[in-house]
């Protein structure tokens, strides 16, 4: 099930997937970077790719009774990292992901910040760096950890097996895939993770991409014109 909502201030996408994860997808920064809000059943929560905003995204949590037990983090670029340091300093909470590479985009977040007009940013590390296999607890809620790099060397991405949803950052959107010009971006590595990571979870797995709407990795596999099967066998 699927609804939208005026919440906040800003369209959302509220999801029901399992009796025990509840989720929401609230854009925040100019560059409307789908940071999602994740719960189960107990209320227990994480943020994932917080990339600014912080009051917004405080308020999302305690108009819904939520308690905020961790960050996570797919990849260190700004408006995915934005609001990360402020909220572990404000409610001392661990910040989870990305993998280890990310550090280099991790200490130019103040660069970041004054290139893009962004409020100024701080550095930080994670107090958990993630690897590909890891997983990580909310609650209930446990999440498959897979390395994918491409967009960026150290990404991440989240995946729910229960509930067939994966949080995949900027490594694949609705009939696109990251950008891969930065800075240790790889287009071959980025194509790869694609299909040998997130392609063998299943056409069913649904996913919030890091920017614009939900999509099915079926569909993508079908109609993404960068990455699809037809793609893939030169058709």
């Amino acid at each position: 099930m699927e609804i939208s909502s005026k919440a906040s201030g800003a369209d959302m996408v509220l999801g029901r997937y399992t009796e025990k994860m509840e989720f929401t997808i609230i854009p925040v920064t100019p560059y409307q970077q789908n940071c999602s809000l994740v719960w189960d059943e107990a209320g227990r929560a994480a943020l994932i790719d917080p990339g600014g905003e912080a009051e917004r995204l405080l308020a999302e949590v305690a108009t819904r009774k939520l308690t905020l037990e961790k960050i996570l983090l797919t990849h260190g670029h700004l408006d995915h990292v934005g609001a990360a340091a402020e909220l572990r300093e404000r409610l001392h909470i661990p910040i989870e992901g990305p993998e280890r590479a990310e550090q280099f985009w991790l200490d130019a977040l103040p660069q970041q910040a004054q290139m893009f007009g962004f409020p100024p940013a701080q550095i930080f590390t994670p107090d958990r760096w993630l690897q590909d296999g890891d997983s990580v607890s909310v609650g209930s809620m446990r999440f498959e950890v897979l390395h994918c790099p491409g967009h960026t060397p150290g990404h991440v991405v989240f995946f729910q097996p229960e509930a067939k949803l994966a949080f995949v950052g900027d490594v694949l959107f609705k009939g696109s895939i990251g950008r891969t010009d930065f800075p240790r971006g790889n287009h071959a590595d980025l194509l790869a993770a694609i299909r040998e990571k997130l392609w063998p979870l299943g056409d069913d797995v649904r996913f919030v991409p890091g920017h614009g709407a939900m999509s099915t990795f079926g569909i993508e596999r079908r109609d993404n014109p960068f990455v699809g099967d037809g793609v893939a066998a030169g058709v």
